[in-house]
């Protein structure tokens, strides 16, 4: 190089538009996304039989029946239920996969029927009647000791949800105006059981069934809804999406349970509770929105 002339540095080499360290920072962005969406996807609803009911027109209630079942016609639109009640079993695998601790593990006591409801510390969906109760050789009897915020919950993880009084009553009954999901006469002790129940006024375990509390889901095939749904009456209340009327702080449960005599497990007959208590005669189902 001659003397007073520039020096020329050399040029920096232009980083390629694709160079490592920019597709380290897309790759990791495609994973962080797609991670991210899949997170998102509805969990697979495999293992809950499904039961698609259509939509039309029917008279709820039932004129001799409570004051709050006055008849009315009502419309729903098609939908899909669960078959049988929420197990132990699959709520075990729901709390396993996400860490869900219930309201009534958080209150460390749920509510347990003798000869009326005491709250027991030591209650929970694991220990359903007190601490030295249990579920071990009961995965498929229905879940209890869960809230309505729970069963929601539990719902909306399955991308699910609870079903509206008007939808669990059409399930349970169909257009025929029938007062129990198997027809218009009501369950006997004798002969084919056609539901978990009971024969007092309320609430005295009864085991002439062989269950004196609750039963394994499914186990009354003869007491089928019109579109095959099991355990619409009998075996455990069943939490709605509904408020109870008159007490909108209250939500509405549907379709008796094991203690309870025939009158209380008519399709039409309505109680209700807290959304944030558990009780030993009370559990759900979940129902999908049709496509």
């Amino acid at each position: 190089m001659r003397e007073g002339q520039a020096r020329r540095l050399p040029e920096r080499p232009r980083r390629a538009k694709n160079t490592p360290m920019r597709s380290i920072i897309f790759i990791v962005l495609i994973i962080c996304t797609v991670g991210a969406q899949a997170a998102e996807r509805p969990r697979s609803t495999r293992g809950f039989e499904m039961i698609p009911i259509p939509g039309g027109s029917f008279v709820m209630g039932d004129a001799q029946g409570n004051a709050n079942e006055a008849p009315k016609q009502v419309s729903v639109k098609p939908f899909a239920i669960m078959k049988f009640e929420v197990t132990n079993a699959q709520f075990a695998a729901f709390v396993k996969a996400t860490g869900y601790v219930t309201d009534v593990e958080k209150n460390n006591e749920g509510h347990v029927w003798t000869d009326k409801w005491h709250r027991i510390l030591g209650a929970d969906w694991r220990h359903p009647h007190g601490a030295a109760s249990s579920i071990a050789g009961k995965g498929d009897h229905p879940v209890l000791q869960t809230s309505a915020r729970d069963a929601a919950a539990f719902c909306r993880y399955y991308a699910m949800r609870l079903p509206r009084e008007a939808e669990w009553e059409f399930a349970a009954r169909g257009t025929d105006g029938r007062r129990w999901p198997w027809g218009f006469e009501a369950p006997r002790q004798a002969g084919v059981r056609k539901g978990n129940f009971g024969s007092m006024r309320c609430c005295k375990l009864d085991a002439s069934d062989g269950y004196a509390r609750t039963a394994p889901v499914g186990r009354f095939p003869a007491g089928a809804s019109p579109y095959g749904v099991l355990d619409m009456a009998g075996n455990v209340w069943e939490w709605t999406a509904s408020p109870f009327p008159g007490r909108p702080n209250d939500v509405s449960l549907r379709g008796g349970g094991r203690g309870n005599r025939a009158y209380c497990l008519r399709v039409s007959k309505r109680h209700w509770n807290p959304p944030n208590i558990g009780l030993d005669m009370v559990g759900f189902r979940c129902v999908k929105d049709a496509r």
